[in-house]
């Protein structure tokens, strides 16, 4: 760290341990500690590290975080400098600020380019990849610093920031609430993402100014005083409408112009108590002439993130002109320090994040619920991807309800056919337990590999999956090959032909191609895995196929058909009845051809054939044989 900007960041460090109740010791160790990584390291953005976190840090007190998140941030890029593991982390300051720091590590590597999810389930994993809203609420601050200096970032580098901004960050910053961040990511990004949209925004903007004047001030103190007057005492803010705001309900509602957006201009009236707030709606309406159907109620709907006021659209407000609309929203205290810091606004150094933060964290958890299921209805779906950590902290891509086998297989082949055990945040788990995000998984292997079939079942990633039965297989390969060549070697003795010889000579052409001796193995190895039936190679392979009766089919081993086969033309039964037959298992009278044979009829109405002398034979139902020969 550079001189200046440890005197930054430990004067606001000092600050916070003078003027809260905060654990010195701790936050100034979290600080050594980042005075000893950062040191003489950049950030990606071009600045020092320090500057960095001093930055975001700044961004983060006004939501007044408590110990742990402090410590997070400061200690938020530790894992990139390879030397220092979560784990350790952990170890030195807690779960609470492991889980944090891994987390925000997660969140940094979320981002629209080379996606393979859509945006809405992106959006969804930067709520859902940690169960603590700090996380995300320190990720949101670091994009922040990041647009503020955004002019010394290489222009691809400034798009491409401002692109994950405008269709990632922002919107999750309003689904939690937090306005203040939300407009200040939008006002950054968007001349950098559309600077001839930003442009005919602003010179419309210019043009209503040009027209109507600066009257807004003039009209919030006209209704201030109305409303003091009458009893409800409060305080109004006037604003303007955000371009990219602008810019968003124009494209929404087909507007050509922002003259045709009611809210452009609004007035803020906050209040001490909800009486009041439904007290000063009443005056409001008598002050001004009410817009129909552009009333509200927000107080006794909140929307699902939590945002709560009373919304109506006045014309002929005092001081501002007659045909000009304003949006007027009547809120109390604590309801606008909510619209602010939405699902922050109640922590506080005081609480240490205890009570407070549980009731916090259930918001956040009704508030996903209720947005999942208004954007994907009854099919309520989060992106099927987790997103997990190695001790050194490189993120890992896995499927939902993946294992650590799957892990293990993701990383390395060989780890994953070598896996022995796994840690899961240092405790040992079985091979079978899913992984969550955040998770951060340590490997235990054998020093050779030892894999077992029943871990085919286990595995939720297909390309797992293939690693380990191609390893298998080429274990197991010498064996099959053995086998096939025992099964084929039985079928050419029936036929009277010479065994395979060693080169697998008769198999050189098959299927109208010459194959290589791996190749012929390879076929004999499929065979001796039941992948294929030996019978069939016999009319594959052209030198067998030349020396083969004329008549040979391998159809003759196929299972039952419910129609007359190759053995219905084989054998006759009596009168002629032409009736789909099969050869008995117990017996196989085609394997002896001059032996005496007879038909039972099955149940399905197929005729099965006997030898004579088959013992089954003799436990059939006599009035179901019939008699039978060879042709």
């Amino acid at each position: 760290m550079g001189p200046a900007s440890v005197k930054t960041l430990r004067t606001i460090i000092d600050d916070l341990t003078v003027r809260h109740a905060l654990d010195a010791e701790r936050v100034r160790r979290a600080l050594k500690l980042a005075e000893e990584i950062y040191r003489n390291r950049e950030h990606w953005s071009g600045e020092s590290m320090s500057d960095h976190v001093t930055g975001v840090l700044q961004r983060l007190l006004p939501f007044e975080p408590d110990e742990d998140a402090i410590i997070a941030c400061v200690l938020q890029h530790v894992l990139l400098s390879g030397t220092y593991t979560l784990l350790e982390l952990e170890e030195q300051f807690g779960a609470k600020v492991r889980h944090l720091v891994s987390g925000i590590h997660l969140l940094s590597h979320v981002t629209l380019s080379e996606r393979r999810s859509t945006i809405e389930d992106l959006r969804l994993m930067l709520l859902t990849v940690s169960d603590d809203i700090r996380t995300v609420l320190i990720t949101l601050c670091d994009r922040s610093y990041l647009l503020s200096r955004v002019k010394q970032l290489l222009p691809d580098v400034a798009r491409h920031l401002s692109q994950d901004v405008l269709h990632l960050f922002a919107p999750v910053a309003a689904r939690l609430g937090i306005y203040t961040l939300k407009h200040e990511l939008e006002d950054r990004a968007f001349p950098i993402l559309y600077p001839s949209d930003a442009e005919r925004v602003a010179e419309q903007v210019e043009t209503m100014h040009l027209k109507h004047g600066d009257f807004l001030d003039d009209a919030r103190a006209h209704t201030q005083a109305y409303l003091t007057q009458h009893g409800v005492p409060c305080v109004v803010e006037a604003r303007q409408k955000h371009h990219y705001s602008i810019f968003s309900k124009m494209s929404q509602k087909s507007l050509t112009h922002v003259q045709d957006i009611y809210d452009f201009y609004a007035l803020r009236v906050v209040v001490h108590s909800i009486p009041e707030c439904y007290q000063a709606l009443g005056l409001l309406h008598t002050m001004a002439r009410a817009v129909p159907h552009r009333f509200k109620d927000y107080i006794s709907f909140p929307k699902p993130n939590g945002y709560q006021s009373l919304h109506t659209t006045l014309r002929q407000v005092p001081g501002a002109p007659e045909e000009v609309p304003l949006e007027v929203q009547v809120r109390t205290e604590e309801m606008q320090r909510e619209a602010s810091f939405g699902i922050a606004a109640h922590w506080s150094y005081k609480t240490h994040g205890s009570t407070r933060f549980a009731m916090e964290q259930a918001q956040l958890h009704r508030m996903i619920a209720s947005q999942e299921a208004l954007e994907h209805g009854d099919n309520v779906r989060l992106s099927d991807q987790i997103y997990v950590l190695t001790p050194r902290g490189d993120v890992i891509e896995l499927p939902e309800g993946a294992t650590p086998l799957d892990f293990a297989f993701r990383l390395h082949t060989d780890l994953g056919l070598s896996f022995r055990g796994a840690r899961v945040n240092g405790s040992m788990v079985p091979i079978n337990h899913q992984l969550e995000n955040g998770d951060v998984i340590e490997i235990l292997k054998h020093s050779s590999p030892r894999p077992s079939p029943e871990w085919l079942q286990l595995l939720r990633m297909s390309s797992a999956r293939s690693k380990l039965k191609r390893y298998i297989f080429a274990q197991e390969r010498p064996m099959l090959v053995a086998r096939g060549r025992d099964l084929l070697n039985e079928q050419l003795r029936r036929f009277r032909l010479p065994p395979l010889d060693q080169d697998l000579s008769v198999l050189r052409r098959c299927d109208d191609r010459v194959l290589t001796v791996q190749q012929r193995e390879d076929i004999l190895a499929k065979i001796g895995q039941g992948a294929e039936r030996a019978i069939t190679l016999l009319t594959r392979a052209d030198a067998l196929r030349k020396i083969l009766p004329p008549a040979f089919s391998p159809e003759v081993s196929l299972p039952p058909r419910l129609f007359p086969t190759e053995e219905a033309r084989t054998v006759i039964l009596s009168d002629g009845v032409p009736m789909p037959t099969r050869y008995a298992k117990c017996c196989k009278p085609e394997e002896e051809a001059a032996e005496e044979i007879t038909g039972v009829i099955s149940r399905t109405g197929m005729v099965v054939i006997h030898r004579q002398s088959c013992r089954m034979l003799r436990n059939s139902n006599p009035a179901r044989r019939v008699q039978a020969r060879w042709r």
